[in-house]
């Protein structure tokens, strides 16, 4: 007889939203205390125009546009959370604009930022 997975084990539920998630869609990031990318999804890279590999050797004032985006990351560390829009750049040079909704995390002990967006107009 085969085995019926349970859908409401916590390892399953963790398995499919990454697996839902990877490929869209919105773009899915997480960023560590020195705005290095240390997880994105699928459909962020390929949106991006980058491999998920060369996203994860970047760090986010690489992708982000304006000179500011130190200073905001330093108040959504302060406020824990933050949300709104952004430009970014894709690989190629061309302008992205995106909403956004993000917040502080830990996992495994580590305090990292998770962000969830989307494209707009």
């Amino acid at each position: 007889m085969e085995k019926v997975m349970n859908v409401a084990e916590p390892l399953v539920q963790t398995g499919l939203i990454g697996e839902a998630l990877d490929h869209g869609p919105v773009l899915v990031v997480v960023i560590d205390e020195d705005m290095r990318y240390v997880a994105v999804n699928q459909f962020a890279a390929d949106v991006l125009g980058y491999t998920r590999a060369e996203l994860l050797s970047k760090r986010m004032t690489e992708i982000a546009c304006g000179s500011d985006t130190a200073d905001i990351f330093a108040d959504f560390v302060a406020q824990r959370q933050r949300h709104g829009t952004a430009e970014i750049l894709r690989k190629d040079g061309t302008p992205l604009r995106m909403a956004y909704r993000a917040s502080e995390t830990r996992v495994a002990g580590m305090t990292l930022y998770v962000s969830v967006g989307w494209i707009v107009g």
